[in-house]
């Protein structure tokens, strides 16, 4: 599981010109699931992005987390964060897990998220999105379990 975490001021996902998750300060999440991804490595991640200290404190240090500045979140199921381009010049997604497998990961992922305190929201899986990201620092950071 690969996540890629945006600390952003606020957060859009459109589609078909429609706003499906919205968010102020926080964090957008895209994430990609793996063959062989399970329901652990979901509770894992997001325990460890929920707690991540990344926000700045008064000093301008890094740190407070998502739950102690009391942030939201956006979850964006990301397949591509499996592309293999090392051969050719068209990557290879064989490494993404199945649409059957991943849509409830990712799922399961935000509601660990909420469990977190962190109120969260979803991109909607399989759509082509729009991403609006408004970048906080910018602060970009790419977990991998």
């Amino acid at each position: 599981m690969r996540a890629l975490i945006q600390r952003v001021t606020s957060g859009k996902v459109s589609v078909e010109g429609k706003t499906v998750a919205e968010i102020g300060p926080g964090l957008v999440i895209l994430l990609g699931i793996g063959r062989g991804d399970d329901e652990e490595q979901a509770r894992f991640l997001a325990e460890k992005i929920a707690n991540l200290r990344i926000f700045e404190d008064s000093t301008s240090k890094f740190n407070l987390s998502l739950v102690d500045v009391g942030g939201e979140a956006i979850v964006v199921s990301q397949f591509t964060l499996y592309g293999d381009a090392r051969k050719g010049r068209r990557p290879s997604f064989s490494e993404a897990a199945r649409p059957e497998v991943a849509a409830p990961l990712v799922e399961k992922f935000t509601g660990f998220l909420r469990a977190q305190g962190v109120p969260s929201q979803n991109g909607i899986f399989g759509a082509q999105m729009s991403v609006e990201i408004e970048n906080d620092g910018p602060v970009t950071i790419w977990l991998e379990k």
